[in-house]
């Protein structure tokens, strides 16, 4: 029987982080290349998302990649594969951690349901549902050569749940439809890829709660008080669940959704 630190060691495993250049992505990435893997960083950002693959190498001594890309753009998307295999050789665990989320300063998003607007919607249907959906399909032959393939979909609570919208009054935060409603639909599309790829590769996905980014009052109290850990979520509380999912501590793990939220779709 193996020990435990077998169990999280991914050295010779490669794993793609979407959106690997942001603050959820990054962290996940650091939390992957500190157990070994290679990391390659997935994000429509050049300047950051080689940066961030520098510092990863550096830090970690692990070979990195950075991929710049808008993954919107199906013909870019679809070459992904290819790039990791030329550069890389596998495939082990993709995390779709890219996404257009609550804080996004879009036209329609953040404002009332009658004044939601329809093409902002298709945005994000697009970026946080379709995308993941494509690239698994993508990577798929990729992901099934190896024995330890894992997928990772990064959801919300508001995938789970409702949104509590007096949290948001008077703040000029608001939580559109878009972003719950494709959240939900990453969580169930999680559950049918899971029934449908295995044995060969293994599908989770992980919710989390709000993430702490120097969120004003009132916002921040009346979070604290609705989450029985009294906080809001950091991007370290996701570095553990990560590895988690991608490694083989959880081995006999599919179709489950890790939610990460202090407690908060508890009450």
């Amino acid at each position: 029987m193996r020990k435990l630190n077998q169990l999280m060691n991914l050295k010779k495993r490669v794993a793609l982080i979407t959106g690997g250049a942001g603050h959820l992505g990054f962290a996940i990435a650091e939390s992957l290349a500190e157990a070994g893997a290679k990391i390659v960083l997935l994000d429509v950002n050049e300047k950051a998302c080689k940066q961030k693959a520098r510092q990863i190498q550096r830090k970690y001594k692990v070979k990195t990649m950075a991929l710049v890309m808008d993954l919107t753009d199906l013909k870019q998307l679809r070459a992904v594969p290819q790039q990791i295999r030329k550069q890389m050789g596998r495939l082990d665990i993709l995390v779709n951690c890219a996404a257009l989320v609550g804080t996004s300063k879009l036209k329609g998003w953040a404002t009332s349901f009658e004044k939601q607007d329809i093409e902002t919607w298709r945005l994000a249907m697009e970026v946080n549902l379709n995308m993941p959906f494509a690239l698994i399909q993508a990577c798929k032959s990729l992901l099934k050569k190896t024995r330890q393939a894992s997928i990772i979909n990064i959801s919300s609570i508001y995938g789970i749940v409702g949104p509590d919208m007096e949290l948001y009054r008077g703040t000029g935060m608001g939580n559109p439809a878009a972003y719950s409603t494709s959240k939900g639909g990453l969580l169930q599309l999680t559950r049918w890829l899971a029934t449908s790829l295995a044995p060969d590769i293994r599908v989770n996905a992980i919710s989390i709660g709000g993430v702490f980014r120097n969120h004003k009052q009132p916002f921040l109290a009346r979070y604290k008080k609705k989450t029985p850990l009294k906080r809001m979520a950091t991007e370290e509380d996701i570095k553990g669940a990560a590895l988690y999912l991608a490694s083989d501590l959880s081995s006999y793990v599919t179709g489950h959704n890790l939610v990460v939220d202090g407690g908060w779709t508890a009450w």
